[in-house]
């Protein structure tokens, strides 16, 4: 077998997923920062929204994991595009390309053309798509039966996953309670407890319902329907989901180490460098932030041109803009939770701790990082988890204006912007432009509604 093939932007995710692992079993070794959690595992819309956002990141870690394409002879090649799990997976769905546009679940194209009759003729009419609802003799007559039959079979297979994860659950249960099984059982169907299971599982079967009947139906349909060169739009919609969490997340990586160090240091020492940085950040505000990333865009992509040889490849091209993208991104957006971190530092310094660690001597760094430090992590875990949904957001409008990722790129934002003619011919095609809104709206939903339970459990200003 082949070894996976990591592009740069993929080993920086995988540090990012390490580093949220090492936090939450930080976390769960110690009462004060569990305390803050269980108030979010309470949350029954917390809850429900952590569900989405693990499916949504199953899905970016699969699409991370590449291995290149394997010749004839058992030699791997190594070409511009290896193949993820998530395409090796979806692969139905990508190899089953038609000439052009066709509507969700449809039999026919959804432009006319001149088509060829056995006898010699030819008529003016919509063709039949090559794969979608090819096996259907009579579409027209059969076509609705054999969607309803073959969504009723995805639904059954999805409740039959459902159910693994539902017995393993139920024999855990009984295993550590048998006495109160029963009643623990009857507690969780009301809805009754520290956590809110019921919701939980309900969410899980939603997702596994929906699963099992997309899955289904996307082997006899396209149930998204088709782009303009007869790519699959759910195939589109899936392989963008990785590109919106990178955005979300990756920025991060840039944006963290400048709030923090700057915040501390003008905060904590005060005086010229607390000049010096609010001279910084204040200048860097009073640029259009689209202006200045619209700039370094054109920088990076003037540099690209010039070395050409390093970027071969389509997908290294397509990654290397990606994780400018992030980098730039995070280096104009480090300035508001800077600002945050200095007021804070400002009133923790001043803290009857922090002065009788400075009158025995401690050091200023260590008092940074034992004391300051520590303190500080409310305010970033609240910023980072409201700031997601915003990059998400903002990946789609520079994408619109033409400064985004690579074209070559899924993503949603190039499926709106792909849409802006779409939506101006006739008869209006609507599908590619609403898959990407209905992915976009239940990613940054699910993380506005988890970052507003991390807010309320965090904030020391909110009471229990």
């Amino acid at each position: 077998m082949n070894m996976p093939v990591f592009l740069a932007t993929d080993l920086l995710f995988f540090l990012l997923l390490l580093a949220l692992g090492a936090a939450v079993f930080h976390a769960a070794r110690r009462e004060p920062l569990r305390r803050p959690w269980r108030k979010v595992a309470r949350n029954p819309a917390a809850m429900v929204s952590l569900v989405i956002l693990l499916a949504f990141l199953a899905l970016a870690v699969l699409d991370s994991i590449r291995f290149p394409p394997k010749a004839a002879d058992g030699v791997a090649q190594y070409r511009n595009e290896p193949a993820s799990l998530l395409d090796l997976w979806l692969a139905p769905l990508k190899s089953r390309t038609e000439k052009t546009y066709s509507a969700p679940l449809a039999a026919y194209a959804y432009a006319k053309e001149m088509i060829r009759e056995p006898g010699g003729g030819e008529r003016w009419d919509y063709p039949r798509l090559r794969h979608g609802g090819a096996h259907l003799a009579d579409p027209e007559r059969e076509r609705l039966a054999d969607i309803l039959a073959t969504g009723a079979k995805g639904l059954a297979e999805g409740f039959a996953l459902w159910l693994l994860p539902l017995g393993l659950g139920l024999a855990g249960l009984y295993r550590r309670d048998r006495a109160g099984c029963m009643e623990r059982l009857s507690a969780l169907l009301r809805g009754q407890g520290e956590v809110p299971w019921r919701a939980i599982g309900l969410t899980v079967l939603a997702l596994c319902l929906l699963g099992g009947a997309v899955g289904e139906l996307g082997l006899k349909y396209h149930v998204l329907g088709t782009g303009k060169v007869g790519g699959d739009v759910l195939y589109q919609s899936l392989k963008s989901i990785r590109t919106g969490l990178l955005i979300g997340t990756l920025t991060t990586f840039a944006t963290l180490p400048l709030a923090l160090g700057f915040g501390i240091l003008a905060g904590y020492f005060r005086g010229w460098v607390d000049d010096v940085i609010q001279y910084l950040y204040t200048t860097l505000n009073s640029i259009p932030g689209v202006l200045l990333i619209a700039a370094a865009m054109l920088v990076m992509q003037g540099y690209m041109a010039r070395h050409e040889a390093e970027f071969a490849s389509l997908a290294l091209r397509a990654d290397f803009r990606l994780l400018a993208l992030c980098l730039i991104l995070g280096m104009t957006s480090w300035t508001g939770l800077c600002r945050l971190l200095r007021a804070e530092t400002l009133k923790l310094r001043e803290l009857e701790y922090v002065q009788a660690a400075r009158a025995l001597g401690v050091g200023r760094g260590m008092i940074l990082l034992r004391h300051i430090l520590p303190n500080l992590f409310h305010l970033v875990l609240i910023s980072v988890a409201l700031d997601f949904s915003s990059l998400v957001l903002a990946e789609a409008v520079l994408s619109y204006i033409n400064i985004g990722v690579d074209p070559s790129m899924d993503s949603w934002g190039n499926m709106i912007n792909g849409a802006r003619l779409e939506m101006a011919r006739d008869p209006v095609v609507w599908w590619s432009l609403a898959a990407a809104f209905g992915f976009m709206f239940a990613l940054v939903l699910s993380a506005n509604l988890f970052a507003d339970a991390v807010r309320d459990a965090f904030d020391p200003r909110r009471g229990d």
